[in-house]
Order: structure tokens, then sequence, then C-alpha cells
């Protein structure tokens, strides 16, 4: 578990990967449940596919745990975000064993909103609690690299006055109700999350052991370059030439930090960008593998029906109307 220290992060390359690794982060339904417990209590939460879960302290408090981690506490203000679901506990001690989530909060659609009370003799607390489900294709192996758990305090929220004031609205108990809610609170999470994100990212800059490929400077590189420049004809050879390595140490140090062979994190890269064209734009189909660099139509149509299992036609009919 990090909570980031104070530090600014770097610029330059780190600051690009990051904005990068943010770009598209796009969520595509929300869960979120408002709890009232009083002490004693305790919750086990699943590990959760393809989903973020956040966790705001509105009053009160309580620590976080998992399974290997030291236990955190979190107070009023604190923000918790898990990036890529990993289950934990949260409970008014550390050392308390719990109910499973399920057992109180069984159906947990995105989109739609649950409640937590917990009667107990001793202290309050009340949190904001939501998992927030995106889509798994702009889930890079950057992102899927972070730390399990990710903590601002409160005044490192505080310092965030957009992140700080969305928390907020989102919490309170008379949160606006009204045409296109859903739409609205599922776009005021994703930019509470893009907003928690950038500062603890920047942090993490600044520590090799919690994300040491932004510590390298060659895959950092190699990184950045297959985020922007991906519709180049890079072949593995050309990107190590361009970040000044050879063919086997590029290969093997970019698996060891980034936990993806070069080609399938490019392959996915330009997945992900065939994907968005095809679902928000209106770029005609026979230019889009040249647009993601692929230079023959018959090779960009295998690779993407073995990537999405179905064909970019197949995959712009169901995404339905740009």
């Amino acid at each position: 578990m990090e909570r980031p220290g104070d530090e600014g992060g770097e610029s330059g390359e780190s600051d690009d990967l990051l904005s990068e690794l943010l770009k598209p982060l796009r969520l595509t339904g929300v869960f979120d449940s408002r709890w009232h417990v009083n002490a004693p209590w305790a919750i086990e939460g699943d590990a959760e596919q393809s989903c973020a879960v956040l966790h705001y302290i509105v009053e009160g408090g309580c620590w976080i745990s998992g399974e290997g981690q030291t236990p955190l506490e979190l107070n009023v203000g604190d923000l918790a975000v898990f990036p890529t679901g990993t289950a934990h506990r949260l409970s008014d001690r550390p050392d308390r064993q719990g109910m499973p989530l399920r057992a109180v909060l069984p159906e947990r659609q995105p989109g739609t909103s649950g409640e937590i009370r917990i009667e107990g003799s001793g202290p309050e607390s009340r949190l904001l609690c939501a998992g927030l489900h995106y889509d798994a294709s702009a889930a890079t192996g950057l992102y899927k690299a972070l730390p399990w758990a990710l903590v601002l305090d409160g005044p490192q929220v505080a310092a965030e006055p957009l992140l700080r004031d969305t928390l907020r609205l989102l919490a309170a108990p008379d949160r606006p109700v009204g045409p296109g809610d859903r739409l609205i609170t599922l776009r005021a999470f994703e930019m509470a999350l893009v907003l928690a994100l950038r500062p603890l990212l920047r942090q993490l800059a600044d520590n090799p052991a919690a994300l040491p490929v932004l510590r390298h400077p060659g895959i950092s590189r190699a990184m950045v370059i297959i985020a922007t420049r991906f519709a180049e004809p890079w072949t593995i050879e050309s990107l190590a030439r361009e970040v000044g390595m050879s063919r086997s140490a590029f290969t093997a140090a970019f698996r060891t930090l980034v936990g993806d062979a070069p080609a399938r994190h490019l392959t996915g890269r330009r997945m992900q960008e065939a994907a968005r064209l095809l679902r928000e734009t209106t770029v005609a189909q026979s230019a889009v593998p040249q647009r993601v660099g692929y230079q023959s139509s018959v090779g960009f149509h295998l690779a993407f029906r073995k990537w999405f299992g179905t064909t970019p036609g197949e995959y712009r009919i169901a995404a339905g109307p740009a």
C-alpha cells in the first residue's frame, strides 16, 4: 500500500507517460454506496475485475487492510483508491474479521446505488464507496502494475479543490436527482478518479520501488513512444535502437517492468485506438488500419479479431452510432 509523500513529480517523459496512462481511462459504469456504520464493524470486499474501487471518508474513520499488506488507518477527508479492484477489508479495527460485502449489498449493478447501515454502540463513521467499472482494453500494463492501494490524505485532497468538491457532492445525502443523473454520476466519478490518480501518479514517479518503470529511462521512453507514436512502423529492433538498448536487454527489461512483451503492448495500444475510432468516430473502416500502424488491411483484420474476438465491422455495428 502506498501513501505518497509531499514531493512533486518529475517533469518530462515521466509526466508524458503518466498523462498517457490517464488519457484512455473511461468508465463504463458505477455502483456507489453510502455507509453509515457504528463500531464494531468490518466488511470484506471481493476482488473486482476491470473495476477500480474508491473509498472516501466523510465522517469518523476506518482501517483498510489486505492479504499480506500492512493495515492503514484512514481519517476524515482521506481518499483511498484501489486501481485494479484488489480484495480488501474495511473495519473499525485492523484485526477485526468481517462479513462479506455481498452479504450486505448482494446486488451491485453498475448504474445503481446502495446503502449500508450497521448499528453498534461505538463511534460512527460515514463513507462514500464506489466500484468504478472501466473498459478493460484501456488498462495498460503500466496501469495494472500500480500498487494495490493508493491514498490521498485529507490535506492532499483539500489541495485539489475540484476533487474535494466533487467528492463532497457525490457523498451528499441529498445529491441532486433528475434527467441524465446516471450519466452525470458516471462522468463525475470518472473525473474524481482521474483527479485522484494525477497527484498520486506524479508522486509515485519519485518512488522507484512503487513504479520502477518510471525510473528506467529506456523503458519509460519506449512506453511514451508506444502510447503516442503507435501508428509508426515499429519493430522490436527499431524500438530498442530508438531508446538506446540492445534487442535482448530491451525485451527482458520491458517484460520485467511492464509485465508484458513489447510487441503485445504495442498491439494492445493499436487495438485500443482502433476500437476508439470504430466506436466514437465516423472514420471509414478502410482507413482505420493505416491510422493505427497497419500497412495491411488483412493483417489488421486478423489482429483485431484475435484481440477482441470479433471483426472490426461487427464491433462498429455493436457499438452503435458514433
